[in-house]
């Protein structure tokens, strides 16, 4: 994977709700080419969640239960099947990929946490884009503030031994 395709993998991941990344997700899911998902394609990809789940003594979700909240979630025209369209026209279809490929996420989006449902609340003009870049920016910051808190002890320490008695 060259520098760009790693660049555009990370906004998809990202930024799941946003229009390239429902486009990329669902080439990714739609395995025939037939321009819609079906129930099978979308089996073939959380059985790999299962998995995870049995990996991390998680109890796990049955894909029939799973299923029923997707529908739930994209409303699609026809409930065999959905669109690019479908996704495009509901609020939740970043979610849906997260169930099929983000365990972490889907975890998360499961036992949502109080304080991100405020931020969303809050700032509703964010993108999950904004959000994850923020976060980003907060953990380097810290990681930066702990290593030169732990130099600058050193630092001093260094001195305390050179000094003469």
């Amino acid at each position: 994977m060259g520098y760009e395709d790693f660049v555009y993998f990370i906004l998809a991941e990202e930024d799941k709700p946003s229009e390239p990344s429902l486009e990329y997700w669902f080439k990714c899911i739609d395995l025939d080419g037939n321009g819609v998902i079906t129930r099978n394609e979308m089996q073939f990809f959380y059985e790999e969640q299962l998995h995870r789940m049995e990996c991390m003594a998680q109890e796990p979700v049955l894909f029939e239960d799973i299923l029923c909240q997707i529908i739930d979630m994209i409303k699609p025209e026809h409930e065999s099947y959905i669109t690019l369209r479908d996704l495009k026209g509901a609020k939740l279809s970043g979610s849906v990929f997260n169930i099929l490929f983000n365990l972490n996420k889907f975890m998360a989006f499961e036992t949502r946490d109080p304080f991100l449902i405020r931020q969303e609340r809050e700032n509703p003009t964010l993108t999950e884009w904004d959000r994850f870049a923020h976060r980003e920016y907060i953990r380097l910051s810290m990681e930066e503030d702990v290593e030169d808190a732990s130099n600058g002890s050193a630092e001093v320490w260094d001195e305390s031994l050179e000094a003469p008695f």
